[in-house]
């Protein structure tokens, strides 16, 4: 068996549900550990646990590069291959959630994931207070997708002032893979900046926004190995493989997609190709900068747009530190966030 590097791991048959709830907490160093709620199908609930621990990890990572006081934490929800949820049985999941959390007794907070929604929190917000992302009309800072689109932009323009020596985007080229809610919002940001784009998505319904934007419409694998400055992933992740890698023809890779490369192997690869990545925990902290910044730590809205904007600066100081000591940005985040981690101890 691998080392468990969790503080804790609480998993339980929901009293509610009768679905397994998992609730990993890896660090609370930093402060009380955060993470989102994941309600996903999985063909088994170990399935569920990596995904917990793992995920839990890349919070802790994402929260002190970021400079937040808080560490990382995950909920999931295992839901078994076949089984759809009524409002009823999602009621039930959902106060089984809160329940596990309320046992925690404050060492863990949630949020909105994969399979979740601002108002899912509010129903979990009815049992326990250790909850954010809520509505604004029941005391939340509501959707994370504006402030993880503005989080990325600041991202994407450190990158480029290391591409071409100015943070402007006017005139630059960028693939964005993916236009759900965060990646349509950022893309909308980077055509009002004047960036030249390409935009993919593989639901083709979302062609109309290409119009919209002036953007170029191609497939997802056309978008993907585009010749363009910036590849910017924001859908689902895994997408740079071993396979995919030698066939890119950009410089760098910034983007809020989670889970980007498909093995360390594939980053490697990024780095001796001479691509610039960074890291998604980093490019994509936006989101959850803001709803910590204002529900949390309550500071203001634009105490919290100052964080957000922050990344910028965060992403040119690794650039920074990468290219001087000849590693890679994800090298540079890795020991930064060490660092805040070992200096909180």
């Amino acid at each position: 068996m691998s080392t468990l590097r969790h503080e804790q791991v609480l998993i339980r048959t929901g009293a509610h549900s009768g679905l397994p709830v998992i609730v990993a907490v890896h660090s609370t160093t930093l402060g009380q550990a955060v993470g989102g709620c994941r309600l996903w199908h999985y063909a088994d609930w170990r399935d569920g646990l990596a995904d917990a621990l793992r995920l839990s990890a890349a919070m802790t990572a994402k929260c002190a590069v970021a400079g937040l006081a808080n560490g990382g934490g995950k909920t999931v929800v295992a839901v078994p291959q076949g089984v759809e949820l009524d409002a009823a049985m999602r009621r039930a999941v959902l106060d089984d959630v809160a329940d596990t959390i309320a046992a925690l007794d404050g060492a863990y907070a949630t949020g909105p994931d994969v399979g979740t929604t601002p108002e899912d929190m509010a129903v979990i917000g009815e049992r326990t207070p250790h909850v954010f992302c809520k509505p604004a009309q029941h005391g939340g800072s509501g959707d994370s997708s504006p402030a993880t689109a503005l989080g990325t932009l600041a991202a994407l323009r450190a990158v480029h002032r290391r591409l071409h020596g100015t943070r402007t985007l006017a005139g630059a080229r960028l693939s964005v893979v993916g236009l759900g809610s965060v990646g349509l919002r950022l893309a909308r940001l980077l055509a009002d900046e004047g960036a030249e784009l390409l935009v993919s998505d593989i639901d083709t319904t979302k062609r109309a926004a290409s119009d919209e934007l002036g953007a170029t419409w191609v497939s997802p694998e056309q978008a993907l190995t585009a010749d363009v400055d910036i590849l910017v992933p924001a859908a689902l992740g895994g997408v740079l493989t071993e396979e995919v890698v030698p066939r890119l023809r950009c410089a760098a890779i910034a983007g809020p997609a989670n889970n980007q490369l498909s093995t360390e192997a594939a980053g490697d690869l990024l780095h001796r190709r001479g691509i610039v990545w960074v890291p998604d925990y980093v490019a994509s902290a936006g989101g959850v900068v803001n709803a910590l910044t204002i529900e949390l730590h309550k500071g203001t809205p634009d105490e919290a747009r100052e964080r957000v904007e922050a990344i910028e600066h965060t992403v040119t100081d690794l650039l920074a530190t990468a290219g001087h000591r000849h590693i890679t940005p994800a090298q540079a985040a890795t020991e930064l966030a060490q660092r805040r981690l070992i200096g909180a101890e």
